[in-house]
């Protein structure tokens, strides 16, 4: 049995339904819905069973749970990263993701987790996942810094599960994100607005190095995403350690906005707005993932690139009745 924390949530639920497509539906989901449309996600899906989150945290469920799993993949977390209840991102993000990991260790259970390229910052360490660079990052969130807290503390482990890899992943879209409300990539923003006005509206730079709509970001496709994360679960004796999953290429948010208009078969207009206070100083203006870690675990998986990939979630989905992977 596979279990997916996290299972209903954007990354999750592709990735459980690339399982099902791979033919695989012995699968135990651990989330929480609230009350919003995430519950939509789980509609295409095959699985066993799905336990709440909290319901899955106490001892008896989590050991009964895992006593059963072969395989473990941890996508659940608060992934907001303008939260701003720190002790609640250290509990949910830090301490659950210990507890699974020792667990994991005790059962020898393969372990496969979501960190993050929020944990990078402003980029002046550079991208490397190389281990000893793991503690002088410097996230300009909690929600990375929760997440490079955990990375460090699973490097530093002498018990561990069999295999465990984190997967740091960059700046992901595509379908089954629409619950994020305002976390949703600028594709599904942007997506929206050319349909509705014709325009695409992106934030304005105030860094002078930058000129508007020319910010960098290493934009990757979750179907690449969840491809490469059960490649990775079949590799047999891959090492364990953190490794980051972009594509290795950066590209800037005017091109976003020309592929999707490109997709639409439409011609468009951006224009450009002050960026909220809130984001201020939490702003990454490039991200790019250094890859060649990446590479020796899978050196023939190729990425799509950034035209082929937005329209694929254009026209596949978003502008489909039915926009679920």
């Amino acid at each position: 049995m596979i279990v997916v924390t996290g299972g209903a949530g954007f990354i999750g639920s592709c990735l459980v339904k690339e399982l099902n497509n791979s033919g695989r539906a012995d699968i135990t989901i651990v989330d929480r819905l609230h009350s919003g449309e995430k519950w939509k996600n789980l509609n295409n899906l095959m699985y066993e069973d799905f336990i709440h989150a909290d319901r899955f945290m106490t001892q008896d469920v989590f050991s009964a749970v895992l006593e059963k799993a072969s395989m473990v993949f941890h996508l659940g977390a608060c992934s907001s990263t303008t939260e701003k209840d720190a002790d609640y991102l250290m509990k949910n993000n830090l301490g659950f993701s210990k507890a699974l990991f020792n667990i994991c260790a005790q059962k020898k259970i393969p372990f496969i987790y979501a960190s993050s390229g929020a944990t990078y910052g402003l980029g002046e360490n550079g991208f490397s996942d190389s281990d000893d660079i793991t503690d002088r990052l410097r996230p300009i969130n909690c929600y990375g810094y929760s997440k490079r807290a955990f990375d460090s503390w699973a490097i530093s482990q002498k018990s561990t599960p069999p295999v465990w890899v984190g997967l740091r992943f960059f700046n992901v879209f595509g379908p089954n994100e629409y619950h994020k409300e305002k976390m949703r990539s600028v594709v599904v923003q942007a997506f929206a607005q050319a349909k509705e006005k014709g325009e695409i509206r992106l934030f304005n730079s105030d860094n002078p190095e930058y000129a508007d709509g020319e910010q960098l970001r290493d934009f990757i496709y979750v179907g690449d995403v969840v491809k490469a994360m059960i490649q990775i679960s079949r590799l047999e004796n891959p090492k364990s350690g953190i490794y980051n999953l972009g594509t290795g290429k950066c590209r800037n948010f005017n091109d976003l906005a020309g592929a999707v208009f490109s997709a639409l078969e439409m011609e468009g207009k951006i224009t450009y707005f002050d960026m909220p206070e809130n984001l201020k100083g939490q702003y990454q203006y490039y991200t790019c993932a250094d890859m060649d870690k990446f590479k020796t675990l899978l050196p023939r998986f190729e990425f799509m690139g950034l035209e082929e990939s937005v329209k694929d979630y254009i026209t596949n989905y978003l502008d489909k009745e039915n926009r679920y992977y």
